[in-house]
């Protein structure tokens, strides 16, 4: 998909990140990454803003980039409403060139994102590139246990109808159709592109992994 079939998709997509399943991934995902105290936040394919949001207060400085200009814009309103404009910028990018400076950010966010890319490790990359040294990454990806059947029996077992459930099938489908990811497959991945101290964590019961990795010191 392109920037401009991703800007009819900003209402789903904003949507999508109010359900209670990825609210709570959102959750454990800044629980992982800590505090955000005087560090320089990046999120790679930042949709309208609202994982930036959860630790906004704490940050010194949040950069959030989206192939999507509709997607900006959203972000930019809403950090507007929340008086946060002046601690954050958001940017047209694509995730593999992002317009960014080397070694610049403390974390790096990425959720839902780099599975898409037609070769992930160009994305992943770039984070390496823009991360300080010892800096954080910091990634939601489908398992390879995602499957609209897995999916739809995760949904059936937690009570999750509606447009959660839509949305949670939607994304399984695509996932589907692009690149999942065992935890040893992260490993190596993260490892061949200069990550070290690579952890994960299973979520929506292992259909998913949050995995953190830090920028070697001498990479």
């Amino acid at each position: 998909m392109n920037g401009e079939e991703f800007d009819e998709l900003v209402s789903f997509f904003d949507a999508m990140a109010r359900t209670t399943w990825l609210r709570k991934i959102h959750d454990t995902l800044k629980e992982t990454t800590a505090s955000w105290v005087d560090k320089e936040v990046l999120d790679v394919g930042c949709g309208t803003g609202r994982l930036l949001l959860r630790g906004a207060e704490e940050a010194r400085r949040l950069v959030g980039v989206d192939l999507s200009s509709e997607m900006v814009k959203a972000s930019i309103q809403q950090f507007f409403y929340h008086e946060l404009s002046a601690k954050s910028e958001f940017l047209v990018a694509d995730a593999e060139n992002l317009p960014l400076k080397d070694e610049t950010f403390d974390l790096a966010l990425s959720t839902c994102v780099m599975f898409l890319l037609p070769d992930p490790a160009n994305g992943i990359r770039e984070v390496h590139r823009v991360l300080k040294h010892d800096g954080m990454i910091a990634m939601l990806n489908p398992s390879e246990k995602m499957s609209q059947e897995t999916a739809a029996s995760y949904g059936k077992e937690h009570g999750i109808s509606g447009f959660e459930r839509t949305a949670l099938l939607k994304w399984s489908n695509v996932s589907t159709r692009r690149h999942r990811y065992t935890e040893n497959e992260m490993t190596g991945l993260l490892q061949n592109l200069g990550f070290s101290c690579i952890q994960h964590k299973e979520v929506l019961g292992g259909l998913a992994l949050i995995t953190t990795a830090k920028k070697e010191q001498n990479s």
